[in-house]
């Protein structure tokens, strides 16, 4: 399996256009250069002991953001996991089709993530919604009490249907037609599903090892400047 070249936001780091830098040429360290504590419980394997697909892409993303994510760096101690994480990543959070924006999926991450106690996740995505959404504070309003946030009638009927889904509550045809009165139809359903089934699995593998998230996440989107800056 071909690692996707372009990977999306979390996915590739692609959240600002950052100016370019080199990709290091040292090994990828486990622990993060900010602190001592390390970046996940599982050790990063060295560049050269790595697949060259996967040593190009990191490299890539490195370049374009300026740093790595440390979900790359966790993922790459299990290569073939490494490929099929990222390629459903791309399959769902990439597609154009669709009702649902970038900064929609960014939420249903964020959301979800929450109830599923991931650090690494809220903090990553949130970091992505508010980029998205260019609201440097919806995301973490949603992490203390999605349901007394600033959101539409729209997002409340989209996220309710993802944390049912998180949950794993009985899924009923109710969903959906609340859903519908929004103007969502049954794929963008699937759409909403699929993101936060992918991520419950995404939130559990960065809790048991451990994943912390990098530092320049928590920043990225509060000032105004930042906010409105292009996407990649």
């Amino acid at each position: 399996m071909q690692v996707p070249q372009r990977l999306p936001l979390l996915a590739s780091g692609g959240l600002l256009r950052r100016p370019h830098v080199a990709a290091q040429r040292h090994a990828y360290s486990t622990t993060d250069d900010s602190s001592v504590r390390p970046i996940g419980r599982y050790p990063v394997p060295n560049k050269k002991d790595m697949p060259y697909d996967i040593v190009e892409l990191m490299e890539e993303v490195e370049v374009k953001t300026g740093f790595l994510p440390n979900v790359f760096k966790a993922m790459s101690h299990r290569p073939a996991e490494f490929r099929a994480f990222f390629a459903y990543y791309n399959a769902i959070m990439n597609k154009e089709t669709g009702r649902l924006s970038k900064a929609d999926k960014e939420l249903i991450i964020v959301a979800t993530s929450a109830v599923n106690r991931c650090p690494y996740c809220v903090v990553a995505h949130g970091a992505l919604h508010r980029i998205y959404s260019k609201q440097p504070t919806l995301a973490d309003q949603v992490v203390v009490n999605w349901k007394l946030a600033d959101l539409s009638g729209r997002d409340l009927a989209m996220l309710e249907f993802a944390l049912a889904v998180c949950r794993a509550d009985n899924i009923t045809e109710e969903h959906f037609q609340k859903l519908e009165a929004h103007g969502f139809d049954r794929e963008d359903a699937w759409d909403i599903a699929t993101i936060a089934a992918f991520f419950a699995m995404s939130n559990r593998i960065a809790h048991f090892v451990d994943l912390r998230p990098n530092k320049e996440f928590y920043n990225m989107g509060r000032t105004p400047y930042e906010a409105g800056k292009d996407c990649a």
